[in-house]
């Protein structure tokens, strides 16, 4: 079988569907529906927050901040990169890196990793923000880097998946693939464990390389492109693959289909046609994906059968989801964050938090949510009794 790169959260308010290649834009498919009031079952309570430089900047790219060690890492669009206390929003250190930051950020014991504007990807000491190493990559990373034991892996822009020594920075190994002429805009983390990086490309495919040399172990096509237009051919896999701990990799796409299989060799379990953009979430035998439409899908994750589905934020530009005490937690282009209870789908809780609208999906931890604004504004919201 062969290959193809890429991947992505897209991420602005009108733009959820910005394209690379052709400076164009997918039209959305349903205009934003009003929101109702509801019977709230939790209240959100703003605990503290604080601005981050000018946040995503007008590039709006995918800066998702990083929990660790008690800590809130964010980085802003002008190479501002900050660490926050979690508990109260207090400046621990900041600092500013030799070029814009672009890329989401991922966090190990001691280090942060990041990709920044100049095409390198960074190891940064986490006590005191200083660069441990520096490495240009191919080109741009949009995504998250990912790690195991040994290897900094990346993605890049355009179709390059390279992997680095955790340690150095050295290069060990890349893989290219073909991407089309007009992809969706960014570029979506690749999942690594161990023994193997899972990838998903713009071309409509998922590839499994070999950790040890980066060779191609085996793929699967996803997403056939179809339709007359360049736009109606897109499929890229913009959401980073979801595994499981007894072997199940989830994978959705646009203009395709969420799909089952069995990470050790690929093997299909079940699919259903979907058209998708971003990540979605396993809890418990529960699988939670929204599609480009908004709409909110429940599923069971060993059948794929649609337990329930909400339309209540059709065409609202959700972020990807999260999950805080029996709730999902989805921000949208309005600055609005959403609680949907998970077992049933009704609305459960509501707050807005302002700003130029959420495309970062919310962080969790216990019964705390952090959100990150377009415009920089990280708030911290405790889940209350109503």
């Amino acid at each position: 079988m062969s290959v193809t790169r890429r991947l992505s959260v897209p991420a602005s308010l009108l733009a959820v569907s910005l394209l690379a290649g052709c400076a164009s834009s997918a039209q959305p498919e349903y205009a934003p529906k009003e929101l109702v009031d509801f019977d709230r079952q939790v209240a959100l309570d703003s605990v503290w927050s604080e601005s981050v430089g000018n946040g995503l900047g007008r590039a709006h790219y995918p800066l998702s901040p990083i929990f660790a060690n008690d800590k809130l890492f964010v980085g802003a669009e002008g190479s501002e990169l900050e660490a926050l206390a979690a508990d109260s929003g207090d400046d621990i250190w900041q600092t500013r890196l030799p070029a814009g930051i672009t890329s989401a950020l991922n966090a190990d014991a001691t280090r942060l990793y990041v990709g920044t504007r100049d095409g390198k990807v960074s190891a940064v000491s986490q006590e005191d923000g200083s660069i441990e190493w520096s490495t240009r990559v191919s080109s741009e990373v949009l995504a998250a880097p990912q790690y195991n034991d040994e290897l900094v892996v990346v993605q890049s822009v355009d179709g390059t998946v390279t992997a680095l020594d955790r340690f150095t920075g050295e290069e060990q190994w890349a893989y290219s693939a073909t991407i089309p002429a007009l992809t969706l805009r960014g570029t979506g983390a690749p999942r690594v464990i161990q023994p193997v990086t899972f990838a998903g490309f713009a071309n409509g495919k998922l590839v499994t390389l070999d950790n040890r040399s980066g060779q191609e172990l085996w793929d699967l096509r996803v997403a056939v492109p179809a339709g007359r237009t360049e736009v109606d051919q897109l499929v890229d896999l913009d959401g980073q693959p979801v595994l499981t701990q007894d072997g199940r990799l989830f994978v959705t796409s646009y203009n395709g289909r969420l799909i089952a299989l069995d990470a050790r060799n690929g093997e299909p379990l079940w699919d259903k046609p979907s058209s998708s953009y971003l990540t979605p979430i396993v809890v418990g035998d529960y699988l939670f994906s929204i599609d480009n439409a908004s709409h909110v899908l429940a599923m069971d994750a060993n059948t794929g059968n649609v337990l329930w589905k909400s339309e209540d934020l059709e065409g609202r530009w959700l972020t990807s989801p999260a999950f805080v005490d029996g709730k999902l937690v989805v921000g949208d282009y309005e600055g609005y964050v959403h609680l949907i209870d998970a077992q049933s789908g009704e609305m459960a809780g509501r707050y807005d938090v302002g700003g130029d609208g959420i495309s970062i999906t919310p962080l969790t931890e216990g019964k705390r949510i952090y959100v990150y604004t377009n415009d920089g504004e990280l708030t911290a919201l405790d889940l209350e009794a109503p």
